[in-house]
């Protein structure tokens, strides 16, 4: 079957592509595997109407209005190639089904990878987390750990500050700060320890200590950590679109690629911060410019 539109990726962004694409009338393919990169954590914040919300049941609820439609349609598998032809995309998927679609929006988002410290994957998402618009709340007046191994910790320390002042910059052995940025830790009373972290302990995913590598502990009840974050799904060397100097994919407002036909939203396009809400609004932008697009197209 040819489709008017294939979306890679189920979360925020690709659900709300295919719900404004359905409600438009398009022959829609929604492409997802089931493993959001929220799924480890306890609650998604944030979203109006949804505070508080589980990720399963997020996705529960989206995919219930989406597949009302009855133009759309979901495959609970990867898409692992993507070819321009004369029809539009060939998009072939690992159970080795080949899909024809008009228009292509990649929402495939971002998989974490994270420093090799012993127990992170044991507290990530219970007591330890990345964006602190999401979870600041819950860890509010605590003492934190901020883990990073980028310069961009320093902006987000000054973040926390408005959940926290109860803060120890961890950089794990990496020289990521200046002086005048470390002068200005210290004048808020943030201490900061340069010494590699060998692990995190705790019990039943809550943060206790956090170890070092000289044989130091120090005593905290939650943190933040910075993953490298990288393309879920990558077809730039297949499609040829350009990507931005932060390594998403470089779009317009509307979500269009450099490339004519592919649309890019999400954490796809690094739509930051990383939240549920921004996501699924760059899905509609998205969806909207591949429904105006088409519909130029066949005006002509």
């Amino acid at each position: 079957m040819n489709y008017h539109c294939a979306i890679i990726g189920g979360g925020p962004a690709g659900l709300n592509a295919a719900l404004v694409l359905g409600r438009a009338r398009k022959d829609v393919v929604l492409f997802d595997d089931s493993q959001p990169r929220n799924g480890v954590t306890h609650a998604s914040h944030g979203f109006i109407t949804r505070d508080g919300v589980t990720p399963a049941e997020f996705r529960r609820i989206a995919y219930e209005e989406v597949l009302k439609y009855p133009s759309v349609r979901h495959w609970n598998t990867l898409v692992t190639d993507i070819q321009r032809n004369d029809h539009g995309f060939a998009l072939r998927t690992s159970s080795g089904e080949l899909v024809q679609a008009d228009k292509v929006i990649l929402a495939a988002g971002l998989k974490e990878v994270f420093p090799e410290i012993e127990g992170v994957a044991e507290f990530y998402g219970k007591s330890l987390f990345n964006c602190p618009f999401c979870d600041g709340w819950e860890l509010r007046g605590q003492p934190l750990v901020v883990v990073s191994e980028t310069p961009g910790i320093f902006h987000k320390v000054k973040l926390l500050l408005n959940w926290s002042s109860d803060l120890v910059v961890c950089t794990n052995g990496h020289d990521i700060l200046t002086d005048e940025q470390r002068a200005q830790l210290a004048s808020k009373g943030i201490a900061v320890v340069d010494t590699p972290i060998t692990a995190f302990s705790g019990e039943n995913g809550l943060l206790e200590r956090v170890h070092f590598v000289d044989g130091s502990q120090l005593e905290r009840s939650g943190g933040f950590i910075d993953p490298a974050l990288l393309p879920k799904a990558d077809f730039h060397e297949a499609l040829g679109y350009e990507t931005a100097p932060d390594g998403g994919i470089a779009t317009d407002a509307m979500g269009r690629t450099t490339v004519s036909g592919i649309y890019a939203a999400g954490d796809s396009a690094y739509v930051m911060p990383s939240q549920l809400i921004y996501a699924a609004a760059s899905g509609s932008k998205a969806a909207v410019a591949v429904i105006a697009d088409m519909t130029e197209e066949e005006w002509k």
